[in-house]
């Protein structure tokens, strides 16, 4: 037998190294789906912004873009509870009753002599607690967040004409103090205390979701409930815990409010929740959970807080047109979602 000879292998040549694919030229820069609701908010607060900038004088100043959180800030933080609850495909009805009673609780025991560190821990402690309570029952028991929360919204305003059917006035130093501080800005314009309270909790939720176990078990839920449970994920105490935030930043709103009015009254923050629900809405997170950002429900809030300045600006408008806009705004933005999730399927 002979051996087959092999041919005589060739100069050895180096491969080029693959060059990246790069974008062609033109090509436009598509962002991800789950941020594109929250673009569509800033670019309408920016378009409306600048259309009562190029119709008012004086709308333009920044001191107006300053107020629009000053004036907001018990609702940002509301808000900011809100989407926690809403990312996990809940609701929570209950947060602006929690807010009454929290300035009425506030007040009552101002007027009997309570310091006001006492008072401030007094009603945070309470409205986590209340929070933590319905989260329970909602995951414990597994009955639908809208009845239980609805609960909530009828207790919390009972306890309110409980306490008193008439307003408590807020006289105390250290309130009133906080109620008219102010941080200084480069250019003369200020912020309030309450404001800078409002964007720290922005800040931190922000933290929370987005850089920490919790938050993106909270994902993870809103995105499929039965999934979370299959990877092993904490869902029940997840569940439990969006709520006692919510009820947190309830409080924290309610204090808010209370600085805001230096007073407490039973009938204060009548249909807050609703305002709440749709300033996160708006701020493009889903009803159905699973996606949106609480500086998106910041611009929702800022929306709010803009239609409300252009009537002013006006004159001539009455103050329901507010409702009326953003109805339709939240008409609008739930058929964006409709579309959105038909596009994600």
């Amino acid at each position: 037998m002979t051996t087959p000879q092999l041919a005589p292998e060739g100069p050895r040549t180096e491969r080029a190294p693959a060059r990246p694919r790069t974008a062609p030229r033109g090509a436009r820069f598509v962002p991800p789906q789950r941020f594109v609701p929250v673009i569509a908010t800033f670019v309408l607060f920016v378009a409306m912004f600048g259309a009562g900038s190029a119709r008012y004088e004086g709308f333009g100043d920044p001191q107006v873009f300053l107020t629009l959180f000053v004036d907001n800030a018990y609702l940002i933080v509301l808000a900011v509870g809100m989407t926690f609850v809403i990312l996990t495909g809940g609701i929570d009805l209950s947060v602006g009753s929690v807010v009454a009673l929290t300035g009425m609780v506030a007040s009552w025991a101002l007027q009997e002599g309570w310091s006001a560190p006492v008072v401030i821990a007094a009603v945070l402690l309470m409205g986590t607690a209340f929070g933590l309570v319905q989260g329970a029952i909602i995951a414990v028991f597994d009955i639908q967040p809208f009845i239980v929360t609805l609960a909530g919204l009828f207790f919390a305003r009972g306890l309110c004409y409980l306490i008193s059917t008439e307003s408590f006035p807020i006289r105390d130093d250290t309130f009133i103090s906080l109620a008219s501080g102010s941080l200084e800005l480069p250019g003369g314009y200020y912020v309030s205390y309450t404001a800078v309270a409002a964007v720290a909790v922005v800040a931190v939720a922000a933290f929370v979701l987005h850089l920490t176990r919790f938050g993106r078990t909270v994902y993870a839920i809103g995105g499929s409930e039965a999934s979370a449970v299959l990877m092993g994920l904490q869902v029940r105490r997840t569940k439990i815990a969006v709520y006692a935030v919510s009820g947190l930043c309830a409080s924290l709103g309610g204090l808010l409010f209370a600085l805001y009015s230096l007073s407490g009254y039973p009938l204060a923050a009548l249909g807050m929740e609703l305002d709440a629900i749709a300033a996160v809405v708006i701020g493009g997170t889903l009803l159905s959970g699973g996606v949106g950002f609480v500086v998106g429900s910041m611009l929702g809030v800022l929306v709010f807080g803009t239609i409300l300045t252009l009537i002013n600006f006006d004159g001539t408008l009455s103050s329901w047109w507010t409702r009326i806009v953003i109805g339709a705004l939240l008409l609008a933005f739930i058929v964006m979602q409709r579309a959105f999730l038909r596009a994600r399927a």
